[in-house]
């Protein structure tokens, strides 16, 4: 499991699919999401920019990762 520490209200989810290494380019992590690779809190979720938030639980390509507040 990856553990993010968010450092404001939110990430979209494009932006932590690259930073968390999961996606190598904003391109592949926006090819994650349209093919409905990425799960949010248990549900597929096909928003690029989606407002991710502290307590979420993100999966995708079998990681999971955790969102925690600063």
């Amino acid at each position: 499991m990856i553990k993010f520490t968010l450092t404001e209200d939110y990430i979209e989810l494009i932006r932590l699919l690259k930073i968390t290494r999961i996606a190598e380019s904003g391109g592949m992590a926006k090819i994650l999401v349209e093919n409905g690779e990425v799960k949010r809190n248990g549900q597929i979720e096909q928003r690029k920019r989606a407002k991710i938030r502290k307590g979420e639980i993100i999966e995708v390509l079998g990681e999971t990762i955790q969102i925690l507040a600063e």
